[in-house]
């Protein structure tokens, strides 16, 4: 059997049209923009931004957000592509299913385990964060944290964690929603995207006021910059070439790259839209534009109001509510609205990121290459609630044990990995198939897509360390998993089959 045998394209729209036993279409295109958006502004933007300017990027974080906007233009331009094309769940497996063939269909859909899995256990662990910053400490450090971390209270008394059960509480919360159906799951989104939305602005509205120039100067962290004191005590260096100048602004890329997974998450619901060809690229394209505005302007005013050295130690993961509180006097009761609405805000990005996860499995399942159980529908809800369940225990691991910063990069380079994929994959399906009617085509053909590949592969290469290691053994475990049992139980049973019906896969 080839390790690059195809979906057909026909036998892709059959199965998309097959809607009898599927998964209902629920959504337009204002819910497919408002699922995008739910799922961008989050950690990224609360947490990754404070992370990135810290350690890396310093007032160049600004820098640091349009270069990883541009990569996700360029990516996101392939995926509208894609997704008017193939209006079907899976997102960029299903893409590189039709494409590439089933072993890098498979690489890719592991590889979303990194982004949407990780991605949201990253954003429950700031989610514990934020409430215990909300209920003023009062959740005990070893409570909330992982067994990894630990770190100095007002006392100098050192303290260690040993799980994150508020991290688990909201997984748990949001797995049940899921379980009871995306058009209600739809609806808690968009109501808490108006509301994140804006806290976003107030704060930058008020902010503004705040700017102290003297804070964006110099603006790239220089060489010399003095060692910056880390939670636990000890120093943290600048030295490195990733850690100041514009290989620091590149690091920044690729860590406050976690903030712009959300666009195409939208992509794996393309299934549940109403209208996918129209509203899909419009959902995708809607998201990221709205999105990147925001994060340019927030990060300018967050890191013009505090001192990025601040964000190494006292601000971390609650680094708006801490600028806020301390150089925005006066305006303690933002800080309190901020958090709030953060919560809300960090619970919506869960939420679509577990969805997107399950959608991924649902469809990889449906073609044979998971088991049966991550495809099989709630009778009543028609969704697949067992996927979401099991989807909870693999989380709940990471979220309950597992740095926030370890599963931020991992969610990085999986995402980047799924970007460059599809980039390619626009180039060879234009290649292979020049007459498929495209109701939306990505503009510069090949150069677009090169260009997406170009930057998307430099913000791996930024992350090179322990996480591409971390991230090189979880593809080496993908593969066992797919020779082991994925490639004999594929529905495809011998080179170039086409899929007879869509039934065929319920």
């Amino acid at each position: 059997m080839s390790l690059f045998r195809k979906k057909s394209l026909d036998a892709l729209l059959s199965q998309a049209a097959d809607s009898e036993k599927g998964l209902k279409r629920t959504l337009g295109a204002g819910s497919l923009v408002a699922l995008g958006i739910g799922a961008i502004i989050g950690a990224g933007l609360f947490v990754r931004t404070a992370a990135a300017a810290g350690g890396h990027a310093g007032p160049a974080v600004t820098i640091s957000f349009l270069i990883a906007a541009v990569g996700c233009a360029f990516a996101g331009l392939c995926y509208a592509e894609f997704a008017s094309i193939i209006p079907i769940a899976g997102s960029a497996y299903t893409y590189a299913y039709a494409t590439m063939g089933e072993l890098v269909a498979w690489i890719i859909g592991w590889a979303l385990v990194l982004e949407y899995a990780l991605g949201a256990a990253t954003v429950s662990i700031a989610w514990s964060e934020f409430l215990n910053k909300l209920v003023g400490g009062r959740i005990p450090y070893e409570w909330s944290h992982s067994p990894f971390e630990k770190a100095l209270d007002a006392g100098n008394v050192l303290h260690q964690g040993i799980i994150n059960l508020p991290a688990l509480l909201i997984l748990i919360l949001i797995t049940l929603l899921l379980i009871k159906g995306t058009q209600e799951s739809a609806v808690v989104n968009a109501i808490i995207v108006i509301i994140k939305v804006s806290i976003v602005l107030v704060f930058i509205f008020i902010g503004w006021n705040f700017i102290n120039p003297a804070n964006h100067h110099p603006y790239l962290i220089p060489a010399t910059q003095a060692p910056a004191l880390q939670p636990d005590g000890t120093l943290y260096s600048y030295s490195g070439f990733f850690n100041h100048g514009w290989g620091g602004v590149l690091k920044g890329a690729a860590i406050v790259f976690f903030a712009f997974i959300g666009f195409d998450a939208v992509s794996t619901a393309a299934q549940e839209a109403k209208n996918p060809k129209k509203d899909m690229p419009m959902g995708i394209l809607g998201s990221l534009v709205i999105c990147t505005i925001l994060y340019v302007l927030f990060s300018w005013v967050l890191t013009g109001v505090s001192p990025f050295t601040d964000f190494v130690k006292a601000g971390k993961e609650a680094s708006v509510a801490y600028a806020i509180e301390t150089y925005m006097h006066g305006y303690g009761w933002l800080a309190k609205l901020v958090t709030v609405a953060i919560l809300a805000g960090f619970s919506s990005v869960i939420l679509v990121m577990l969805m997107g996860q399950s959608r991924v499995f649902y469809t990889m399942s449906t073609d044979g290459l998971l088991p049966g159980v991550f495809s099989k529908l709630h009778p009543k809800f028609r969704t697949p609630y067992k996927s979401n369940l099991i989807l909870f225990v693999f989380v709940g691991l990471f979220a309950g044990f597992v740095p926030g910063s370890v599963a931020g990069d991992l969610t990085s380079i999986g995402t980047l990995l799924a970007f460059v994929l599809v980039c390619i994959g626009v180039i060879i399906l234009r290649k292979t198939d020049p007459g498929l009617v495209r109701p939306f085509k990505t503009p510069l053909v090949p150069l677009v897509p090169i260009l997406g590949i170009l930057v998307c592969s430099a913000m791996i290469f930024s992350l090179w360390g322990k996480t591409l290691l971390s991230a090189v053994i979880w593809m080496i475990l993908g593969l066992l998993i797919y020779f082991g049992y994925g490639r004999g139980k594929s529905k495809l049973k011998s080179p170039g089959e086409i899929l007879p019906k869509a039934k065929d896969f319920q």
